[in-house]
């Protein structure tokens, strides 16, 4: 029996676990759906999305990373003390400032520079392993989501953006500011937790503030390249631009390429022999993680709001309208993808799926994220703990013939790390931790 649409629930428990029946509900029924919870217009299916993504000028990106709720006087009150203010720049910007914005992030992240990256992440997952070995050997246990899959595109994105020596603050406490602000503004939070987030969420800005205010940085750095750039009409980029810009940098190109990495462990430990043939056989993690993006992005949605009155699948829409573009639904579209819950590397569509957006504000970051997945998932014979308390692997059925990362390998005889690039050295066979689930996905990420 279908899921009625009426029931879908955007914040519904249920709904972060498995939205699955829901969104193909959705697409079945009413793809172009009215949510009175959120106000928002729901988009759920591929080919809907991919036109709006497209089209720019009549789907304007205005309001991408705007708080979904609306604030108590005493959270908008801290907010204000330092001047909170996101102004257009990247995600949120239609305006003819993007192409200079993008032009930065590009020279960035663009092939080659990613390319010449792979030896530094290489060094970077080594670095973390050894934080794991340690907590193994104090605990025995070790959770994946809080260690590699945390600290590894922490640590990249800050070298890559040349932030690493700039920065006068830890991981954790980049993370706790990171959280605390996707809550705050895109989740739900109520009362004392609103405003305990706004404390955080003012913090992290105030220190961004004075980041971007310091004098002569870099060339060749995120800082040194917003130093230089001018917009349209000439001026220079003044202080709430260039802390709009790094706001969104270590948000959006970390949070979402660890909850990318942290999916990946799930899925990858609950099949077993999957890790260990990647390690064997490098060439099995790259469309493995093609189609775990496509089935599980770790951006869950994104949003646009309607420049003019349009049409979409039999719908008339009003200008102005809040539209909320369900990523995770159009992986699942059967008119796209055949049987779209199973894993099938070799699909010869592999790499049609939305996760990282389409059109002029794709994400830029995306083959960096990719890359990284390809290196961290290369980390052979990590084992899940026996759930809910009893003996034995997670192993649950294993997927059809075809699928699921070409089947399970028989398993590695002992846990092994790598200490350099294409190198390994010898690790205790301990147990690591099954990741954490991602938080319960908000309406929108930044």
């Amino acid at each position: 029996m279908a899921m009625p649409v009426d029931s879908v629930d955007l914040f519904d428990q249920g709904y972060a676990l498995d939205p699955y029946p829901a969104m193909a509900a959705l697409r079945e029924h009413e793809p172009v759906k009215f949510d009175e919870n959120t106000g928002l217009w729901l988009i759920s299916r591929y080919e809907d999305v991919r036109t709006i993504l497209l089209d720019p000028e009549n789907f304007l990106p205005d309001n991408a990373i705007d708080a979904i709720g609306r604030f108590s006087v005493q959270t908008l009150r801290v907010l204000a003390r330092v001047k909170f203010d996101l102004p257009q720049t990247l995600a949120n910007n239609g305006s003819d400032s993007h192409a200079g914005y993008r032009r930065i992030m590009t020279k960035l992240f663009n092939a080659q520079a990613v390319n010449a990256s792979v030896p530094m992440v290489e060094k970077v997952v080594a670095e973390a392993l050894d934080d794991v070995e340690q907590r193994l050997a104090a605990d025995g246990v070790c959770d994946l989501a809080t260690t590699i899959a945390r600290d590894v595109p922490f640590r990249v994105m800050l070298r890559l953006l040349g932030l690493e020596s700039a920065i006068d603050v830890d991981i954790d406490t980049l993370a706790r500011w990171s959280d605390a602000s996707l809550e705050l503004f895109w989740g739900r939070p109520r009362g004392e937790r609103e405003v305990a987030l706004a404390h955080e969420a003012a913090e992290f800005y105030s220190w961004l503030t004075d980041l971007v205010s310091k004098p002569a940085p870099e060339e060749g750095t995120l800082l040194g390249a917003l130093a230089a750039h001018r917009l349209p009409d000439g001026e220079p980029l003044g202080v709430t631009q260039k802390a709009a810009v790094v706001y969104f940098m270590i948000i959006a190109g970390q949070m979402t390429t660890t909850q990318m990495l942290s999916t990946m462990y799930r899925r990858a430990l609950r099949e077993p022999g999957l890790w260990q043939r990647f390690a064997a056989e490098p060439a099995t993690v790259e469309p493995w993680t093609e189609e775990v993006l496509r089935r599980d992005p770790p951006i869950t949605t994104w949003r646009r709001v309607t420049g003019r009155p349009m049409t979409l699948s039999g719908v008339d829409l009003p200008a102005g309208a809040p539209l909320l573009l369900m990523l995770s639904s159009t992986g699942s579209d059967t008119e796209v993808f055949e049987n779209p819950e199973q894993i099938c590397p070799h699909r010869a569509n592999v790499r049609k799926h939305l996760s990282f957006g389409i059109g002029r504000h794709r994400c830029s970051g995306a083959e960096l994220a990719r890359m990284e997945a390809d290196v961290v998932m290369r980390i052979p014979s990590l084992s899940a703990p026996p759930p809910r308390g009893r003996g034995g692997r997670c192993s649950p059925p294993p997927p059809p013939p075809g699928c699921g990362g070409g089947g399970a390998a028989p398993a590695a005889p002992a846990a092994r790390r790598p200490a350099g690039p294409r190198q390994s050295a010898g690790w205790r066979s301990k147990r690591v931790a099954m990741p954490r689930p991602p938080a319960a996905p908000s309406v929108a990420r930044p």
